[in-house]
């Protein structure tokens, strides 16, 4: 066996406790550093089915826009930089690009563009950028990042028109693209749809009634553990390790109990941090309302192929290209909140 598939992978997990009523929670803060996520998966215990607020919001989640070979210099254009990137709020990024070996490109809602290229393409680019801090010793691949508002960046600047120059008569840089935008929607990037094939979609709601749920006791549980028993309940892998079975030898932590029914919940699309704050806040609701489960979780999961995980942070893959978070929240309105990378991302905040 080679000795790089014999080593475990290093991971980075950072954990942190404290309660909705303190002000000085950072929970907000940190879902909104998670600018690029596909999926959110929620497990209500002791649940059949879902109330109907909740059920409504989940079907609420903004709708994303997937734009069929997109040439990047049209996210330059002075309509579109007015009406959607400097007023904030706009979220895109490269479709079906790899992050270790294709061009991959990420709009953020603060206005910053990050491109993650190849060494040829950076070259053709003509724009300061960086090497990947993934690199390792070879320098193959380079980040270039920039920031759309600055004043530096204003159209028919030196510094925009350099960029707008590389992007079309150099590098000609095309993809399809993931864009959606918060809260304006289409109107704000209509300039943009009018000028090429695109179609519109609506984030994906999927649902599992679960029975007889083998569940540890949170409170005694380590971090590594719950979140390995979250992922096979999420992925529906079997945790039973019988001796006929040659793909799951997992089992549910000790100790442990039975939940006689338990709901899962997931959506999956282009979703973006505000949708999931509200969901998060309809879920503290969920546990006030009297008889129910007194606890839920919420696992939001990062694009693996986006160029950035945490912030502005470069993302990377070498293995797995994990970055997300598991939100823990309980009837007295505590929390614990589990944030996860692989190796190739730096620490989230």
């Amino acid at each position: 066996m080679s000795a790089e598939l014999d080593r475990t992978p290093r991971n980075l997990l950072l954990c942190e406790q404290s309660s909705l009523l303190d002000e000085k929670n950072r929970l907000s803060a940190q879902v909104q550093q998670l600018h690029f996520s596909y999926k959110v998966s929620v497990l209500l215990p002791e649940c059949s089915s879902a109330p109907s607020h909740l059920d409504s919001l989940l079907s609420s989640f903004s709708s994303f826009y997937l734009i069929r070979n997109l040439p990047i210099y049209e996210l330059l254009d002075k309509d579109f930089l007015q009406k959607a990137v400097y007023p904030g709020g706009v979220y895109g990024l490269s479709y079906r690009t790899r992050i270790d070996e294709d061009n991959c490109v990420a709009l953020m809602p603060n206005g910053h563009l990050c491109l993650s290229l190849d060494k040829d393409s950076f070259e053709l680019l003509g724009f300061e950028g960086k090497p990947c801090r993934f690199n390792h010793r070879s320098r193959s691949r380079f980040v270039v990042s920039i920031d759309l508002t600055d004043s530096s960046m204003a159209p028919g600047g030196r510094g925009y028109l350099r960029l707008l120059a590389g992007l079309r008569s150099r590098l000609h840089l095309h993809t399809d693209f993931l864009l959606s935008h918060h809260p304006g929607g289409r109107a704000c990037l209509q300039p943009l749809l009018l000028r090429y094939d695109w179609s519109e979609h609506t984030p994906e709601v999927s649902r599992c009634h679960l029975t007889n749920l083998s569940c540890p006791v949170l409170q005694s549980c380590d971090p590594h553990s719950l979140l390995e028993w979250l992922g096979t309940v999420d992925a529906d892998v079997s945790r039973e390790n019988s001796s006929s079975s040659f793909l799951s030898s997992l089992v549910c932590p000790d100790p442990n109990t039975t939940l006689s029914s338990a709901l899962r919940v997931s959506v999956c699309g282009l979703l973006l941090p505000p949708d999931i704050h509200r969901l998060i806040q309809e879920l503290r609701h969920y546990l006030e309302r009297p008889l129910l489960g007194s606890w839920v979780s919420l696992t939001v999961h990062g694009f693996v192929d986006s160029p950035v995980s945490w912030g502005d942070s470069e993302h990377g893959v070498l293995r797995g290209g994990e970055n997300f978070y598991t939100l823990l929240m309980f009837h007295d309105h505590s929390y614990q909140l589990h944030l996860a990378t692989g190796a190739h991302d730096t620490c989230p905040p």
